[in-house]
């Protein structure tokens, strides 16, 4: 076990977090007293924090140990401070744009209370993914993005939540013409594997002071359903399921439905191709007798077609012969699309 394994285990061992301990040279001067009003208001409104209306900003703080013995904890340092970097270099959230691996063509460093990142980072992912306008009927247009945003806040708000914050390392927010990725530092809280993510588990935290707030904000819950949620706001959209895995710390990758008419036509697919890979994505696979079918063609002219397909990367072949052999999508999307 590594030092920070061991770390991690006697912490979970004594019920505390690293957060809830007394931050380094810091005072009661470093909480912006705003902040703490922001919070009470938002937490009153939810109705997950009972507030007296005579207590004070620093009182409630003290209620919920993220000030003991008149100095602030380092939740209270993420949460509240008015120069969060200041004390915590690493809290910070650094997002770039990506043309191909390593071109960089927007960057930046964002700093300030985990409720600030969170949002500024949400305004630079808007800024570089695409959105699309569809015309409904209504008076307000629909509008579909790259990803959809319920699902990349959500993962956001995980990263900040769960993140190991005595690692020397930002949250990172990769974007790629093909996939978004949030990186966070450290492995999975101790007590959870991997495999149990994708299966109904109770929620492990790793900082329970900001855990605590951004639950009375509405922002977490606290029956572990954030993987969950993630992955059927995906689902809802088209898209494939996001990866989860520990590369580097914990990640999360959110990969494009790039198999649209645009992009197929920019592979140089006729009309009957371009209208067999809309089929598969819908259906999940397709036959020979059913493309002759949806194209209106020759099983001479299926087969041909389905085989250029099967070059070009963009279909598998399951089966051999005869009646058992069906196309699917090749990679993640033919994991993932279908019925």
């Amino acid at each position: 076990m590594s030092a920070q394994e061991v770390a991690q285990m006697h912490l979970h061992s004594t019920g505390m977090s690293w957060d809830k301990y007394p931050a380094k040279n810091v005072s009661l001067e470093d909480i912006d007293i705003d902040n703490v009003n922001r919070y009470i208001r938002k937490a009153r409104e939810t109705g997950r924090k009972k507030v007296g209306d005579d207590e004070e900003p620093i009182q409630v703080l003290e209620k919920m140990s993220l000030i003991t013995e008149g100095q602030p904890t380092w939740a209270a340092i993420l949460l509240f401070s008015q120069q969060t970097n200041k004390f915590i270099s690493q809290a910070a959230i650094h997002c770039g744009r990506f043309k191909e691996k390593n071109i960089v063509i927007d960057d930046r460093m964002i700093v300030g209370t985990v409720f600030e990142q969170i949002d500024e980072a949400m305004d630079f992912i808007r800024k570089n993914i695409n959105v699309e306008f569809v015309m409904t009927g209504r008076p307000q247009r629909d509008q579909i993005w790259d990803y959809p945003l319920e699902a990349l806040r959500e993962a956001l708000i995980n990263a900040v939540c769960h993140r190991d914050y005595t690692i020397f390392s930002n949250i990172e927010v990769r974007i790629y013409d093909d996939k978004l990725i949030i990186r966070s530092p450290g492995f999975l809280p101790y007590g959870i594997t991997l495999e149990e993510l994708y299966k109904p588990h109770s929620s492990t935290l790793r900082n329970k002071g900001l855990a605590e707030v951004l639950y009375d904000t509405e922002l977490i819950e606290r029956w572990g359903s954030g993987i969950e949620k993630i992955q059927q706001h995906c689902l809802d959209a088209g898209l494939p399921e996001p990866i989860f895995e520990e590369y580097q710390g914990f990640q999360v990758v959110f990969r494009k439905d790039v198999y649209d008419e645009e992009y197929l036509r920019s592979l140089n697919l006729n009309e009957r191709q371009i209208k067999a890979v809309m089929y598969v994505k819908e259906k999940g696979q397709i036959t020979n007798k059913e493309y002759q079918e949806v194209c209106a063609t020759s099983k001479r002219t299926a087969s041909r077609d389905l085989l250029d397909l099967v070059s070009s990367g963009i279909f598998e072949q399951i089966g051999t012969t005869g009646t058992g052999t069906a196309y699917i999508l090749k990679g993640p999307y033919g994991a993932t699309m279908g019925p």
